[in-house]
């Protein structure tokens, strides 16, 4: 190497040292902990506003599961995402555009199969981890962003409190890293996945799941109703000599029952690592054995095969340069289920052993697929035609930098975002954002059911909403705990609530509206909690962000506890079989309603049992939404006082009661009723809903 680069490198270095390394004595007007695609958003939205940002990243990559592998960008509605956000999708689009930066394939062969690489878009939503991560960091640079990598919150405590916030009058004053450094600051945002700088600021926080009674939602608490998707196939044998119970569980199954529906509990949905895996033999990384592996702990994925699993257990999205982003997908898959229910709160010990617990799983799980001959034939050869990517995660041998922590703490707040604000019920008035993504949950647990056989649990799956707002005080904590601190990426939402927010995009908006609050608070010397919100509003849409959803709308569910008489909707109903969920035809009950699919007839049931307080005759009423393509003799059975009754029920005619319900008779019943519905013998889609009880007046 010549003298000059020798000189030219060590300049950069120096610059670079100049850039990221603040003066002792600064104090930021804005103290961003944890570099995720919130944290950058926020830090940028500072600067633009003429304020002093730093961004703190424990880790050496900026960006989060954006740049850590999420590249096939989960949204719900596109026209939702604004501001840096949209920004950020905006320059992914125009770096694609450059014909350079196609390596492995011509942009006109590139097929996402995704609607959202239309051609007429302004953004671009599938991109490859080093793309995203190269892009943050250039609009850090252009911004005059001070980032800082590799330092760590000290999670230790001191006598009374935690010695890594220093607050003076419900105020954080300085964070301490691990490392002894300290940032001062006006104003704090905590970006990162787990809550760690709200956590140890003393704001209260949840972590699991709500009881569906804490907050009047449905799909909140155990699940095993719901978990109809990732599923296992029937007659799955959970334990390690097959029909031995003496024997014991194989591993990674639940020892007892899941837990009563809909209660709460602590577990934390599953966790795994987006994939970014290439077809391209010259850019590949092979799948190999992993140190310490343990074919035991696939055992249920082999048997899942013999028990009539035909397809590959994950789901591979293409990204450019003949890439993917591979999530988690069928009844056994690269999600690690309950094993991360101790992450929320863990040390960074603790997190480490657990990160690499989830490294050694996945990576045992690819080794199984390609090498087991119990894996199907077709499925091994397909699995083994990709390895991982030489040109990506090159520190970390192209496995990604970044867990997928789809939820650890929780804020509480004032304000709770719940079920009801996804499907409408309930209305922000103080927006600083739209989220607009399915109410979505990945498996909690693995349990043994009733009939002695493996069965995932936790798993929801409810859509058909609108873009909804969320609120700003969802973003702060109690003003009695902390007066300077915004949460735009653990904000204050239940579990299933939170998983229809939780989306990147959603957090790079909520991250820019926090610091657009922040700034404001300095500039009128007040807490966050005490923001103009009229003013802040006028900002946020100066800055484009989207506030108010203007397209169509879509009908929530009738909410159960507004219907007369007695009422039993489907998630309550016993079945049998596998229903399939759907929200598509409006003016059903609760989140959603189930149907057949047209298939499997004869073999699909639901029955509904009420106990009966007061014994008399009852006009039994059906719940359906009505379509072209709905059957016209689904058989209804009806147990009453005087013995068992079949009519038939034509779910094509539209509902002539309340435009919701039909009525199959009246019937007297004693302590109990039983109204059965199946697939029986029918000629086209049969849905159940929910059955209504309404006593005769006398």
């Amino acid at each position: 190497m010549s003298l000059r680069l020798h000189f030219l490198c060590f300049l950069l270095f120096v610059l670079s040292l100049s850039r990221s390394t603040p003066a002792a004595d600064t104090t930021y007007d804005l103290v961003v902990y944890g570099g995720t695609s919130g944290g950058v958003a926020a830090a940028l939205q500072a600067r633009r506003m003429g304020k002093t940002a730093i961004v703190i990243e424990p880790g050496k990559h900026l960006g989060g599961l954006t740049s850590g592998g999420l590249g096939a960008t989960d949204i719900g509605n596109k026209a939702a995402i604004g501001g840096v956000s949209r920004e950020f999708y905006q320059r992914i689009k125009q770096h694609y555009a450059a014909p350079a930066n196609w390596k492995y394939e011509k942009p006109s062969d590139y097929r996402s199969g995704r609607s959202s690489e239309q051609a007429q878009e302004d953004a671009m939503w599938t991109f490859e981890p080093s793309v995203a991560e190269r892009l943050f960091d250039e609009m850090c640079r252009e911004a005059g962003v001070v980032v800082i990598r590799q330092e760590r919150l000290d999670l230790s405590r001191g006598i009374e409190m935690s010695r890594g916030v220093e607050k003076q009058a419900g105020r954080i004053t300085s964070i301490r890293m691990e490392s002894g450094k300290t940032f001062s600051g006006r104003m704090f945002v905590d970006a990162t996945y787990e809550g760690d700088l709200m956590a140890k600021a003393g704001v209260s926080y949840t972590v699991g799941r709500e009881a569906n009674s804490q907050y009047g939602d449905t799909l909140n608490g155990v699940q095993t109703k719901n978990a109809t998707h990732h599923q296992f196939v029937n007659g799955v044998d959970p334990y390690v000599r097959k029909g031995d119970k003496s024997s014991g569980l194989l591993p990674n199954v639940h020892d007892g029952p899941p837990g009563q529906e809909g209660s709460g509990d602590k577990r934390v949905q599953a966790y795994n690592f987006r994939m970014c895996l290439t077809d391209v033999k010259e850019n590949q990384i092979p799948f190999t054995k992993p140190a310490g592996y343990d074919e035991r702990h696939y055992e249920l994925l082999l048997r899942n095969f013999e028990a009539g699993e035909t397809r590959a257990p994950w789901n591979p999205i293409l990204m450019p340069n003949r890439k993917t982003d591979v999530n988690n997908n069928h009844g056994f898959s690269s999600d690690y289920i309950g094993h991360s229910y101790d992450w929320p709160d863990a040390d960074y010990a603790a997190r480490d052993k657990i990160f690499q617990e989830h490294l050694r799983y996945q990576q045992g799980l690819l080794w199984t697929l390609v090498s087991n001959p119990r894996v199907p034939a077709k499925i091994r050869e397909e699995v083994s035609r990709w390895g991982l990517c030489k040109d990506e995660f090159a520190d970390f041998a192209g496995w990604p930098h970044q867990l997928y922590v789809r939820e650890a703490r929780r804020m509480v707040s004032d304000y709770i975002m719940t079920q009801h604000h996804c499907q409408g019920r309930a209305v922000a008035q103080d927006a600083v954002g739209l989220a607009a993504y399915t109410m979505d949950s990945h498996n909690v647990q693995r349990y043994v059911d009733s009939q002695g056989q493996v069965r995932n649990e936790g798993d929801v799956q409810v859509g058909g909403f609108s873009p909804y707002p969320i609120s700003y005080r969802s973003l702060v904590p109690k003003e009695s705990e902390c007066q300077n601190l915004l949460v735009p990426v653990c904000l204050a939402a239940t579990h299933i609530a939170y998983g229809s927010i939780r989306m990147e995009p959603v957090f790079m908006v909520l991250g820019q509206s926090s610091a657009t609050a922040a700034a404001m608070a300095i500039d009128d010397g007040v807490s966050v909690q005490k923001v103009d919100y009229g003013r802040l509003r006028e900002r946020l849409l100066a800055d484009k962000q989207v506030l108010e959803w203007s397209g169509p709308r879509r009908v929530a569910g009738i909410d159960l506890k507004s219907l007369k008489g007695i009422v039993i909707d489907d998630d309550e109903a016993e079945k049998h079989g596998d229903w399939a969920s759907s929200t598509s035809v409006g003016g059903f009950v609760g989140a959603l309603y189930l149907h057949d699919n047209n298939q499997s007839k004869g073999q699909l049931s639901a029955r509904y049992k009420f106990a009966i307080q007061q014994p008399g005759v009852y006009d039994v009423r059906v719940i359906y939404t009505a379509n072209p393509n709905r059957a016209t003799n689904v058989p209804v059975q009806i147990e009453h006082a005087d013995g068992r009754s079949r009519v038939t029920l034509n779910e094509r005619a539209a509902p002539d009661i309340e435009k919701m319900a039909h009525s199959v008779g009246q019937f007297k019943f004693g302590p109990e009723a039983v109204i059965v519905i199946s697939n029986e013998g029918t000629d086209g889609y049969v849905v159940i809903d929910a059955v209504q009880l309404v006593p005769k007046e006398q």
